[in-house]
């Protein structure tokens, strides 16, 4: 668990991270360099989960033996199935991370929403939609290794 009191934001006792996979952990189906190293540092504060449409079947194999639970999910109503999943967890102790229109939802429901812009853009809605906004999955994971930061940028 991760826990972090933010004056003006509210106190966090975070237990589980949703990410998105295309776009935020991967570019192009193929995860991006760091990212397992990352999820490896994270795993033991938090229970790692990634939910994905998968637009290029390479989730699985990409994640194979990194510390982390997959759901796939189906074409149709993307966001409001990330949007459950979060919700089943218990929004109040999830930290959510994506760059897709269909994370909008997630991002705004969990108790720390992080929008990702990288080689893949972040769709508007998903900028909109989340507390803080990162460069990078590995700045923004790193957000989650040093709470901190998190509160030097979300405090009122």
């Amino acid at each position: 668990m991760i826990s972090v009191d933010i004056p003006g934001f509210g106190a966090l006792e975070l237990a589980h991270l949703v990410l998105d996979f295309n776009g935020t952990l991967a570019l192009d189906g193929r995860l991006l360099p760091g990212v397992a190293d990352a999820l490896f540092d994270l795993a033991p504060s938090l229970r790692i989960h990634v939910v994905t449409a998968d637009t290029f079947g390479l989730a699985k194999a990409e994640l194979a033996g990194l510390p982390v639970g997959l759901l796939v999910i189906g074409v149709e109503g993307q966001a409001e199935a990330k949007l459950r999943y979060v919700s089943g967890l218990g929004a109040n102790t999830v930290v959510a991370i994506g760059n897709g229109r269909n994370d909008h939802e997630m991002l705004r429901a969990a108790a720390l929403g992080i929008a990702l812009v990288q080689g893949e853009g972040g769709a508007a809605d998903a900028l909109a939609s989340a507390d803080l906004i990162s460069m990078g999955i590995l700045d923004a994971l790193g957000l989650l290794r040093h709470p901190t930061r998190v509160v030097a940028t979300l405090r009122s």
